[in-house]
């Protein structure tokens, strides 16, 4: 799966949860979830909910609490996806 096809699925899951459009339409590698789209930290535990079904994951604890901007879901969905 490459990188623009995770960021195209992941937009659609956090979609439902932005509080900020205008980041939403901008978001990249370096978007965070809290700060630019403003996504509360139990929407957050829904996101990650959410992208454990989409990918066919599961998200330990450690790496949920990591899981605080693009880059950070983008890495820790390829790492859960190699080890399948």
């Amino acid at each position: 799966m490459n990188k623009v096809t995770t960021i195209d699925q992941l937009k659609a899951i956090v979609k439902p949860y932005i509080n900020n459009q205008e980041a939403f339409e901008n978001l990249n590698e370096s978007t965070d979830f809290i700060n630019d789209l403003r996504v509360n930290s139990a929407n957050l535990v829904d996101i990650v909910l959410d992208i454990e079904e989409a990918f066919g994951i599961e998200i330990d604890n450690q790496s949920m609490e990591k899981m605080l901007n693009v880059s950070a879901a983008l890495q820790i969905i390829d790492t859960k996806l190699a080890e399948k």
